[in-house]
């Protein structure tokens, strides 16, 4: 395990927690030819980590990393196209904030050979593991549930118009998990009265879920994309608000319950 890369626990379900956006480690080298404002890497997903926390109880693996998007983005393609097509979107490397502003000092923006270099060192170690996680899981229990968690800001003019939901739920329009598990999920979300939601709205799922979601292999993904404001302050210093964090949780401890409840044979 290349832990200075990632971090994975282990454990006995068939349920896999991945968590790509959460870190925020920048390599001293890099700091000086982005922005000062990057340092404070804003477009993380924050907290996940501690809203997730529970998954380990549930049983479930959880694999986190330990550098920022800013170094390169582990939910995009190696190939570097383009997510959404038609639509902004952030690079492998990014070199833009979620706001389009350059994340750069002028001259500084990385070469191919240097984007070639941090997929070497720090994207497909993370894939590795996540790929041969699911392989074990996939092994021990027949099958195996990909959940991606993500978060947000609620408005990022430069990728989307107005508001999201507060909840978005991604399978890559049914592509990415047997019909059955996104049902269960959909089901859940609608039970619950405190949140928006939507399933494959605008966020579908990223190219993790895209990439290991095979249910024809026994292999479901699915994303959940959250709205910052459903659990933290939107502005820095970005911290956890506690009483919304303590509404939000069982409606995802529900959601993970039902992926790990679901069965392929059902």
């Amino acid at each position: 395990m290349n832990e200075s890369i990632y971090a994975l626990h282990r454990g006995q379900s068939p349920l896999l927690v991945s968590l790509p956006h959460v870190g925020t480690l920048i390599p001293e080298a890099l700091k000086a030819r982005l922005v000062e404002r990057a340092l404070a890497t804003e477009d993380a997903d924050w907290h996940l980590e501690r809203l997730y926390a529970f998954a380990r109880d549930l049983g479930a693996s959880v694999i986190v990393p330990r550098h920022s998007r800013y170094v390169i983005d582990l939910n995009r393609p190696p190939e570097n196209t383009p997510m959404y097509a038609g639509a902004n979107n952030t690079e492998l490397v990014p070199t833009r904030f979620f706001s389009g502003d350059p994340l750069y000092r002028d001259g500084q923006a990385p070469a191919d050979d240097e984007v070639r270099d941090r997929l070497r060192r720090y994207w497909r170690p993370y894939h590795d593991a996540l790929a041969d996680e699911l392989a074990r899981l996939k092994a021990e229990h027949g099958h195996a549930v990909l959940w991606e968690g993500h978060s947000i800001r609620s408005v990022l003019p430069w990728l989307f118009e107005g508001r999201l939901p507060d909840l978005n739920l991604g399978t890559a329009n049914g592509v990415s998990c047997a019909p059955g598990l996104r049902a269960a999920l959909m089901q859940v979300l609608a039970a619950q009265q405190s949140y928006t939601q939507v399933t494959d709205g605008r966020f579908k799922g990223g190219y993790i879920t895209r990439r290991y979601g095979q249910p024809q292999a026994g292999v479901h993904a699915v994303q959940l994309e959250m709205c910052w404001s459903t659990y933290m302050d939107e502005a820095p210093p970005y911290e956890v608000d506690p009483q919304r964090a303590e509404r939000l949780q069982p409606v995802l401890r529900a959601l993970l319950q039902a992926a790990l409840a679901w069965r392929p044979d059902a």
